[in-house]
């Protein structure tokens, strides 16, 4: 009888262990429309798709598909016309603090240290900076391989530093979930790609959660567990694909068969 017990209470340990972890962020039928003077633009209709916790998933479509307008819905900057975002189970209606966000432009403070603007947002939320808080910021910079580059304003950095001090200073707030809105769009096509392996391995380790924008396919396979594909305007989901290739990820990958299948497959949803 107590075999039979232990039996039954291990074969319902092992299946509770194989049942997912429940969505971080769900997108639930959302749709948005903006008024203009000549009528009503609409930007996206009835789109969703779930996000596990620590799944880095990748919105791609044309100019106009509502790539980003979706990532404000989701931070909260902006509402839906009609369905819901919910984060860890709760609706999103305003700016929360557990999503982080990057946008293309650094918008870094000129007149501050590059740790000066990691810390800023201590000192807007709290109006002081405390021990703890430069210590954490100075781990965030050698994450992001700044040490040394602590008291360096921010025209003395290159592209790809500069935004590694954005990320440093997103990671700061310790967000559940980070939105990456073509965070390397300005960057030239080298510093880029070396700027999505140094991306991945800061996920990785500070086991983050992102949804991010591109335009490049070859940018979203390489980067994403899954790639989600929007149409043109208004953007619909057209494709959910999973990415299968294994990690850590090196830009060797991107010469292989499967990314080249998987570009493909990408591409063909595109149209």
């Amino acid at each position: 009888m107590v075999d039979a017990v232990m039996e039954v209470n291990s074969t319902s340990t092992k299946a509770a262990a194989a049942q997912p972890s429940p969505p971080l962020l769900r997108v639930e039928r959302v749709s948005k429309s903006f008024r203009q003077r000549d009528g009503t633009l609409h930007a996206l209709q009835d789109i969703s798709f779930d996000v596990a916790p620590r799944e880095v998933v990748t919105l791609v479509g044309p100019s106009g598909s509502g790539k980003s307008t979706l990532l404000r819905l989701i931070a909260g900057l902006a509402q839906p016309d009609s369905g819901t975002v919910w984060l860890d189970g709760e609706r999103v209606t305003a700016p929360h603090p557990a999503v982080g966000m990057v946008f293309q432009r650094t918008n870094l403070m000129p007149w501050r240290t590059v740790l000066d603007n990691v810390l800023l947002p201590a000192e807007v939320q709290r109006g002081r900076v405390t021990d703890a808080d430069r210590q954490q910021a100075e781990r965030l910079l050698k994450l992001v391989n700044l040490t040394g580059f602590e008291q360096v304003y921010p025209r003395q950095l290159s592209g790809g530093m500069a935004q590694r001090v954005v990320l440093a200073r997103a990671l700061f707030q310790a967000p559940r979930l980070l939105l990456l809105d073509e965070p390397f769009g300005a960057l030239d096509a080298l510093t880029r790609e070396r700027m999505n392996v140094e991306l991945l391995r800061v996920q990785d380790m500070a086991h983050q959660t992102v949804v991010a924008v591109t335009h490049s396919i070859s940018e979203a396979v390489f980067l994403s567990d899954r790639v989600v594909v929007l149409s043109d305007r208004p953007g619909r989901v057209l494709a959910a694909v999973p990415v299968d290739l294994p990690r850590p990820r090196t830009l060797e990958i991107m010469g292989s068969e499967p990314f080249a299948r998987l570009t493909g497959e990408v591409r063909r949803h595109l149209g």
